[in-house]
């Protein structure tokens, strides 16, 4: 059912597996490799054609300084961190209620309740696109930060739902019926013994969903058209020239942008790490 390690299959198994695993670790990164060379590459080697050689010069400062000076990148930053704090905190504070009362409670629409929360997520997004966007115009909604924030809130509660709903359920029910027990209220109980059980996995959860946001483009077209509410996704765009396409600025843009969920997991790596595993060896 599983499959079995490395160290117990076939030695010619063994050795192509430590020849295709270096192959493929270097072919996922040769265009990240790319984006970053380009980033520093002068504009001249990209219309000369000279977008694997070596850049003729580093132009490391004078390019990452030209996207905040010549570009609202700086906006697009802030307008990201405005759009997935949020997201992250709402979603996660509903998900480990929603979380608690389906794995907790025990009631008859359980499953079905549970069900409805888990299968907005198999809706391609592309049929939602356009009743989304005409519902965000007709509240008001369209083009705006809170707009943005609330339907990857409302999008986003489902799978976390299923996330927190697992690990609950698996603690030992006998902890919150000693604290029944002793008269403590259902709101305590899962603020002062649920929740400080599953932290690991609320960390680990804080990271995936803040890694959604953050990287989302789709959504972020669709329901933002300015540099008022437009996420670092949608604005690297505004880094490309009128006439011609400045891909080292583009370039300089995707690397900046991609700092922030980088930096976020290898802060949280430890509660990441320990909350994927948690339960792994019951």
């Amino acid at each position: 059912m599983f499959p079995r390690p490395i160290e117990n299959v076939s030695p010619g198994l063994r050795l192509l597996y430590k020849v295709i695993l270096p192959i493929s670790v270097i072919v996922w990164l040769v265009p990240l490799f790319s984006i970053m060379l380009t980033s520093i590459r002068p504009q001249a080697d990209i219309l000369s054609g000279n977008y694997w050689g070596w850049p003729t010069s580093f132009n490391l400062i004078e390019n990452y300084s030209a996207i905040f000076t010549t570009s609202p990148i700086g906006k697009y930053l802030l307008n990201s961190f405005l759009v997935t704090i949020p997201t992250v905190v709402g979603t996660v504070l509903l998900s480990c209620m929603t979380g608690y009362a389906l794995g907790v409670y025990k009631f008859r629409a359980n499953l079905l309740v549970l069900f409805l929360f888990v299968a907005g997520n198999f809706v391609p997004y592309q049929i939602l696109m356009v009743p989304v966007r005409d519902f965000s115009v007709k509240m008001g909604m369209y083009n705006t930060i809170t707009g943005l924030t609330l339907f990857h809130i409302a999008f986003q509660t489902g799978f976390c739902t299923l996330f927190m709903r697992n690990f609950i359920k698996a603690l030992p029910h006998e902890l919150i019926e000693a604290a029944r027990v002793e008269g403590v209220s259902e709101f305590k109980i899962f603020w002062h013994v649920v929740l400080p059980l599953v932290r690991p996995a609320v960390a680990a959860l804080s990271v995936l969903v803040f890694t959604f946001i953050w990287n989302d483009y789709f959504w972020a077209t669709v329901m933002t058209q300015s540099t008022d509410a437009q996420p670092i996704t949608a604005g690297l765009y505004s880094l490309n020239g009128t006439w011609v396409s400045a891909w080292h600025l583009v370039s300089a843009g995707s690397v900046v942008a991609a700092l922030p969920p980088v930096l976020i997991f290898f802060l949280m790596q430890r509660h990441f790490i320990a909350g994927l595993t948690l339960g792994a060896v019951k």
